[in-house]
């Protein structure tokens, strides 16, 4: 790890050059360390495996490549490795073309041949076979690197095209029922199955009624039950995997019934159009990024009012849609976004949190034609390893271009905060203390209300008397993980850690993500157009010992 030189840091952050010095700002913020206001789920990060043909494209590029669940390189060493590094990243497997997968297995009514572009064609593409061969080789690397497994499923097999988007009559069960019960068969852990994706509401392409759909949840439960009948752990079913509809998920909710549905599933695509010009100027602004909050609150207070039994969970997100943008969605600036929105996903109690994707189109988090890191991949790894299950409320007097969103650090005491710069212009140098019983405590330092001084000089008084006496007494420190772009290009593919460009080592491995150790008492510095994790492993938070 390296440790910061205290006095150059204070020097840097707290006394820029005069070019400078008319873009800083001071902030404090209070972390409530008393009440966790919302959980996440243990495998809150999530990326998803696509349905694609190599041949899918958009804007006149085919961003796509052989990255889906049907063709991509299983064998590849470094697919292995990086998901690896999360341990246990849940992988949702389903796209635009899932209800279109017809499974190749049991007695089928129709031949299974591969996905082939069609006039006509839902997303232009027939239906598609996915062989159990497969099946059986992602389960392999699954199993191989520690895959929690969540299933979407075809929900449109059986019925029949009304008029233009509307679909109607009711689910074939028949083949997921065989596919399911060959998965369990082979002993493959799903720990969950989804119904569908993106008919709920108007739809993408295809649509079906609430009240249908709820029936069909029923039929689905019930398969779920007979093929797991004799298995202790029962895998989830969630749905509706589609874009929030306040009316369609209540009447959803309603007609299914407790016991039926786990988690109800949305997409977001907030950014809008791939293509579109401005996708970097909604990135950085904060007011446009904020708006989607009312969809969260929306679901939250939905499945509140109508099946409480359920829970939130974001199904799809990719930022911007149709493939993601070029030069934007695979970029540093994308985090912005990005981490922006686990944030605020986890503060509306969402239980996971499925990135578009894990690898193909522009928004992987792996890039689809060499498999590396994306900055995005570095993004998640780092939340992962860092932000615990807790929520936690904070309070801040910064403006609303530093964004900052605190959580119990995970697989250790302390609290984690994550701070994201979206002004070009402005230092912000903050304060952080936490909020317990009528007292300021200031990072490990008890600090009364009579106390003389503002708590951010108070912090800075102690840190250039501590650099001026060089005490012997070991000093207690922090650990900040600081994200930049490489040459302050805001669009370019390599994110620098603590000054420290993140490449994939010479014999093929995730690099190190070592933080920068710093005088916990100290204010912190975050630059323009800059993000940063900051770890408090001694601030005392008594709410994240009951999770």
């Amino acid at each position: 790890m390296r440790i910061v030189h205290l006095s150059l840091f204070i020097s840097l952050c707290i006394f820029p050059a005069a070019s400078l010095a008319e873009g800083v700002a001071y902030s404090s913020i209070e972390v409530n360390v008393t009440e966790v206001v919302a959980e996440t789920d243990d495998n809150f990060i999530c990326a998803t495996l696509d349905w694609w043909p190599h041949d899918k494209c958009s804007y006149n590029r085919c961003p796509w490549g052989y990255s889906s669940a049907i063709n991509l390189n299983l064998s590849n060493p470094f697919m292995a490795t990086a998901i690896q590094a999360f341990k246990n990243l849940r992988i949702r497997i389903g796209g635009s073309l899932q209800d279109q997968v017809v499974y190749d297995v049991g007695e089928l009514k129709s031949p299974c041949h591969p996905f082939q572009k069609i006039n006509g064609g839902l997303f232009g593409f027939s239906k598609g076979c996915f062989h159990m061969k497969r099946w059986d080789e992602l389960n392999r690397l699954f199993r191989k690197t520690g895959v929690v497994v969540t299933f979407g499923l075809n929900a449109l097999n059986g019925r029949h095209w009304i008029k233009q988007d509307v679909w109607g009559g009711d689910w074939d069960p028949s083949n997921a029922h065989n596919f399911i019960k060959y998965t369990v068969s082979k002993g493959y852990p799903v720990d969950s199955w989804e119904f569908g994706n993106e008919l709920s509401g108007s739809g993408i392409g295809a649509r079906v009624a609430a009240e249908q759909y709820g029936k069909d949840l029923i039929a689905l439960r019930k398969v779920i039950h007979e093929v797991y009948e004799s298995s202790h752990v029962k895998p989830l079913v969630i749905a509706p995997g589609g874009f929030f509809d306040e009316q369609w998920y209540a009447k959803l909710l309603e007609v299914s019934g407790q016991g039926v549905i786990n988690a109800m599933t949305h997409h977001i695509y907030n950014l809008g159009a791939g293509n579109d010009p401005s996708l970097v100027n909604k990135i950085l602004n904060p007011s446009f990024l904020s708006e989607i909050s009312t969809t969260f609150s929306n679901l939250r207070d939905t499945i509140q009012r109508h099946g409480a039994w359920a829970s939130a969970w974001v199904g799809e997100s990719g930022g911007a849609y149709n493939s993601g943008g070029h030069q934007v969605s695979n970029t540093f600036v994308n985090s912005f976004w990005y981490l922006d929105q686990l944030g605020m996903a986890s503060k509306y109690n969402t239980k996971v949190y499925c990135r578009q994707s894990l690898i193909g189109g522009n928004y992987g988090l792996l890039n689809w034609s060499t498999s590396l890191p994306n900055p995005d991949y570095y993004s998640a790894l780092l939340w992962h390893r860092l932000m615990g299950k807790g929520v936690l409320a904070l309070q801040s007097d910064a403006p609303p271009h530093l964004r900052s969103y605190a959580h119990c650090s995970k697989g250790r005491a302390g609290v984690t905060l994550l701070l994201i710069n979206l002004s070009n212009e402005t230092h912000f140098i903050t304060q952080f203390h936490s909020s317990r019983n009528n007292n300021v405590r200031t990072l490990g330092i008890d600090h009364h209300p009579d106390d003389k001084g503002t708590i951010l000089f108070q912090g800075l008084k102690r840190t250039v008397s501590f650099v001026g006496t060089r005490s012997s007494k070991a000093p207690t420190f922090r650990e900040e993980y600081h994200l930049t772009p490489k040459d302050g290009y805001l669009q370019s593919q390599v994110m620098v850690l603590n000054g420290t460009p993140l490449e994939v080592t010479g014999d093929g491995e995730i690099p190190a993500l070592e933080p920068a150790l710093v005088d916990v008492n100290s204010p912190v510095s975050v630059g323009p157009l800059s993000i940063a994790f900051i770890v408090f492993p001694a601030m005392y938070a008594p709410a994240c010992n009951q999770i």
